[in-house]
């Protein structure tokens, strides 16, 4: 990397590396020195008697020839490869390959890896990844190599953002661009470049300030964005304010920005800002650690994103989602009333800084009603006594058996809800169905259907009635 730097070795010593074609041929087993039925030699023996072939050389060839032909995904990971080979000698030999994988070989330069794709005329995939590499530093490097290219990985090739937008030029269908580990810092407008963008991954790169996002927030069928590890500590979309939608990143749907520098809950409110997206991966960052329930703060982002569907890998159920939202709405109850929020919609007109911290509570209001005072009451100490919760416990379809009522901690499970039940009904807790019913949501039935969360979860409160069916 320093203009000067180098080091001696003896060239018996050094690698030089081999052409493409020679690497597919040892990866595969059908190279000059390996017959590919009979091994060397052009004799067989039968029993006592020694058969010679004539023309078994030829025969040979003309199989590697098949053999080569039919292979679709050919891989020469870290086999020394260094340049193409003869021309046109690659196209004659592997006419049907559409995915290659070059990655971890011995090529210097971009215009090697241009000399072997224009050989192969449905080149789909291409991996070059850790290659340290040379790339073209003005525009007027074209070439119809991947014409058809859909998917390429460049991580670890010490590769720019402008030398990225100037190698774009000759990617006209590209979808998916892996440019992870390059050191990265700086990004500039695609202008005319990568309009056909699905997935962009800049995972392990420095980009550290997050409106560097707005100069890639214009490309138009982007679906996935890849920022784990990159530095960045804020997200913002300047363009849209309280409730409203941005304009940039039309598209995107899935976006990872774990393992970054984020610390405050104001970026989280940002990416509601965001109109198609449904998935997140926002695990390590500073601002998970404000909240030490991971159940809490999983809610917390719920609330927080109105359209979103997976959280960290994991499926928002609908029920999760209202319970979320609910208890949001009752959380910050008291401090949208300080605020200048009221029931009364033409007085309701909380602070910008409530509305800058909460831009989501105003529809959740429309949504599920103004909080009522009993709801906004101050937080009791976090005692064994104020997490029990007085339930009403029907059978409604075996009407001889009484209501009973039961004080239940809230943290408790819907499976050891079910083994207090079959104590009590003499039921087997897996023939048993539950669900409850809220004066909050009349006429409403919600199912208690995973066995696995508390009570908490789906929002119960004291007085509500739980419903058990068999």
């Amino acid at each position: 990397r320093h203009p000067k730097g180098g080091s001696f070795i003896r060239p018996n010593k050094a690698n030089f590396g081999v052409d493409f074609l020679t690497a597919v041929k040892d990866r595969y087993g059908l190279n000059d020195n390996q017959d590919v039925q009979c091994g060397t030699g052009n004799t067989v023996v039968f029993g006592t008697k020694t058969v010679e072939f004539v023309g078994m050389d030829s025969v040979a060839e003309q199989q590697r020839q098949v053999q080569l032909n039919k292979l679709v995904n050919i891989s020469v990971r870290e086999c020394a490869v260094s340049h193409a080979g003869q021309e046109e000698e690659i196209s004659r030999t592997c006419a049907n390959m559409r995915h290659i994988n070059l990655s971890k070989n011995l090529i210097s330069s971009w215009e090697t890896v241009v000399a072997i794709a224009s050989q192969v005329q449905n080149l789909e995939t291409l991996n070059v990844s850790e290659n340290k590499m040379k790339f073209p530093s003005t525009s007027t490097f074209t070439s119809s190599a991947f014409s058809n290219l859909k998917i390429l990985a460049l991580n670890q090739t010490e590769i720019t953002w402008t030398e990225v937008l100037l190698c774009a030029q000759g990617w006209p269908v590209l979808e998916e661009l892996y440019l992870s580990s390059n050191n990265i810092t700086v990004l500039e407008r695609p202008d005319n470049v990568l309009q056909t963008l699905k997935l962009l991954d800049l995972s392990d790169n420095q980009l550290l300030d997050g409106n560097q996002l707005h100069l890639i927030a214009q490309l138009p069928r982007l679906e996935q964005l890849i920022l784990r590890n990159t530095g960045i500590s804020s997200i913002h979309f300047p363009d849209a304010g309280f409730g409203c939608k941005t304009k940039m990143f039309p598209s995107l749907k899935r976006l990872a920005i774990n393992d970054n520098k984020i610390s405050q809950w104001s970026s989280i409110n940002e990416l509601d800002k965001l109109p198609s997206l449904r998935a997140l991966q926002c695990n390590n960052n500073p601002f998970v650690d404000t909240e030490k329930n991971p159940e809490t703060l999983k809610q917390l982002i719920i609330a927080k994103i109105s359209q979103l569907e997976v959280l960290n890998n994991c499926e928002i159920l609908p029920a999760e989602r209202r319970g979320a939202e609910l208890d949001y709405r009752k959380i910050f109850g008291k401090d949208w009333l300080e605020a200048g929020g009221h029931w009364n919609p033409e007085k309701n007109k909380p602070s910008e800084e409530f509305l800058a911290a909460h831009p989501r509570y105003p529809a959740l209001c429309l949504k599920y009603g103004a909080p009522e005072e009993g709801e906004l009451k101050g937080q009791q100490p976090l005692t064994l006594k104020n997490q029990l919760l007085t339930l009403t416990i029907k059978c409604p379809e075996k009407p001889e058996q009484k209501p009973v009522e039961k004080k239940l901690p809230e943290s408790m499970t819907i499976q050891k809800v079910k083994g207090l039940l079959y104590r009590l009904f003499k039921i087997p807790g897996s023939d048993l169905k539950l669900s409850y019913k809220s004066s909050k949501l009349e006429g409403k039935e919600v199912e208690l259907d995973n066995d696995l969360k508390p009570l908490q979860f789906y929002s119960i409160e004291s007085g509500d009635c739980v419903l058990v069916r068999w």
